[in-house]
C-alpha cells in the first residue's frame, strides 16, 4: 500500500537522489524592463520504492531548484513494487491528463516520456509501459504518474482488506 512517510521515517541508509524535470521562466514587464522569476519541478527518490515531487519558485534558478528539492524530500511516498515492476495496471489522473501505467516483463525498461520517466525511475520501477492521454504538461504528467503510483496495492494489502486469499496469475 502506498503510504506517506513521516519525517523520522525518511530513509537514511540509502541517500535520496533528485533531478530537475523542468524549469519554468516567468517574466513581468516593469518600468525599467522585464523582471524574470523561475520555478523548478523536481523529483526525488531512492530508486527503491520511495519517491516525492516538489515545486519551488524563486528569482533565480538555483534557489528555485533548492526549494523544489526540499519540498520533494518532505513529500515522500512509499510505492509497492514486484520484481522491479508494478503489481497491477493503473491509471493516474491530474486535471486534463490521464496516464496509464502497465506492468511489463523483465528487460522491457521504462517506456515513458521524460516527465513520467523521471518519477518512475526515481521510484525504482525498472519495467513499465506508459501512455499519456490528454494534456502533456510536465506538471500534470508528474502529478498524474504519482497519483497512479499511490493507487497501487500489493497482494498482502489486498488480502488484508478483503479478508480472503488472492490468487495472482502473472500476465506478462
Amino acid at each position: 500500500m502506498a503510504e506517506e512517510l513521516t519525517r523520522n521515517e525518511t530513509p537514511t541508509e540509502v541517500p535520496l537522489e533528485d533531478t530537475v524535470v523542468k524549469v519554468y521562466r516567468c517574466s513581468k514587464v516593469v518600468k525599467g524592463g522585464r523582471r524574470f522569476s523561475f520555478a523548478a519541478l523536481v523529483v526525488a527518490g531512492d530508486r527503491n520504492g520511495t519517491v516525492g515531487i516538489g515545486y519551488g519558485k524563486a528569482n533565480e534558478v538555483p534557489p528555485a531548484v533548492e526549494k523544489g528539492v526540499k519540498e520533494a524530500k518532505k513529500n515522500l511516498h512509499r510505492i509497492p513494487l514486484v520484481d522491479g515492476t508494478l503489481p497491477h495496471a493503473v491509471e493516474g489522473r491530474c486535471r486534463a491528463t490521464r496516464v496509464r501505467l502497465v506492468p511489463a516483463g523483465a528487460g522491457t525498461g521504462v517506456i515513458a516520456g521524460s516527465s513520467a520517466r523521471a518519477v518512475l525511475e526515481y521510484a525504482g520501477v525498472r519495467n513499465v509501459l506508459t501512455k499519456i492521454y490528454g494534456s502533456t504538461s510536465a506538471k500534470n504528467v508528474v502529478k498524474a504518474v504519482l497519483d497512479g503510483l499511490l493507487q497501487l496495492r500489493d497482494k498482502a494489502t489486498v488480502e488484508a482488506l478483503r479478508g480472503v486469499e488472492v490468487d495472482v496469475e502473472k500476465r506478462w
